[in-house]
């Protein structure tokens, strides 16, 4: 299966590349016939969350020879987003006892946002940091060569390839050769989109993660210890998969038994998604002036005549 799917990725480029030469875009045809091909590789191995619920939506579990896209809204949920993708890492190593590196493609715009993942934090998803490879290309096109080599290479368990927002440069061209890539190779490549919106894609899966709030932490006797912060929570909603329509979920990653529940229903909660100070005036300095009244609703203006 993997030399067919590498037979086909060539017959591919080769038509691409006489259709460039001819000063047309490539055949629907074509395009057509590759998606098919793509899809008949249906023996991949899956990842289950032992989730009946999730699991059925995913026909079984996440595709684990595929490109997974994980989608954040705004780079204010790209945490969140960059944390779900490390959970679904730790999930993999506990479950298939998988051995071995993990490739971090940074985006260099992305991390001059909101900087590197932190290697303390990483540990708390069953990811030693030391066996994680970082590599910060300055340009897109560097970032797709790196990720083409180490798909090929099967020398990473897992290929984290962090973009932001919808660049002109990574198209549907782009995203069939790395998923050919990843289906010859039967690795797995999360494709983490920050700040970025939908579009047309080879990924087989995509998911869109929203931050949740957190429950309180639950003791032994099964209570919960009030004020306390419990497990991270995630918003999934599935936007696209074999499902004729989104479904979305709440899970929360259990940081000691590396595995998602379904979260329940925390109610009434104080999570927003605004700044903690809401700008109230305060009182001034002893030793300098008042505050100009705040201005009302209504604002007098003087007549010209």
């Amino acid at each position: 299966m993997a030399h067919a799917a590498a037979a086909q990725e060539k017959l591919f480029a080769l038509r691409e590349q006489i259709a460039r030469l001819e000063g047309r875009s490539l055949p629907a045809m074509a395009a057509a016939k590759m998606e098919s091909f793509a899809a008949e590789l249906s023996g991949e191995e899956r990842l289950s969350f032992d989730i009946p619920a999730l699991d059925d939506a995913l026909s079984g579990g996440l595709p684990l020879d595929c490109i997974t896209e994980i989608r954040s809204g705004s780079f204010s949920d790209a945490g969140a987003a960059t944390g779900f993708s490390f959970s679904l890492v730790g999930l993999m190593k506990a479950r298939k006892a998988a051995a071995g590196p993990m490739l971090w493609i940074a985006d260099s715009f992305s991390s001059g946002e909101m900087g590197i993942p932190y290697a303390g934090g990483i540990r708390q998803f069953g990811i030693d940091p030391r066996a994680i490879f970082h590599a910060s290309p300055r340009r897109l096109e560097d970032a797709l060569w790196l990720a083409e080599g180490a798909l090929e290479s099967k020398a990473f368990i897992a290929t984290i390839l962090e973009v932001h927002g919808n660049p002109k440069s990574f198209g549907l061209a782009e995203s069939r050769r790395l998923s050919l890539r990843a289906k010859a190779a039967g690795r797995p490549l999360f494709l983490l989109r920050h700040a970025g919106g939908e579009e047309a894609s080879s990924a087989s899966l995509r998911l869109f993660v929203e931050p949740a709030p957190a429950l309180e932490r639950s003791l032994p006797d099964g209570s919960m210890l009030g004020g306390s912060i419990g497990h991270p929570v995630f918003n999934i909603t599935l936007e696209k998969s074999r499902n004729p329509a989104p479904l979305s979920f709440r899970l929360e990653w259990n940081l000691h038994d590396r595995q998602f529940h379904l979260a329940r229903d925390p109610g009434k909660s104080s999570f927003h998604k605004w700044p903690a100070h809401s700008g109230a005036s305060l009182s001034a300095s002893a030793d300098r002036q008042d505050r100009p009244k705040a201005v009302g609703a209504v604002v007098a203006f003087e007549r010209a005549s």
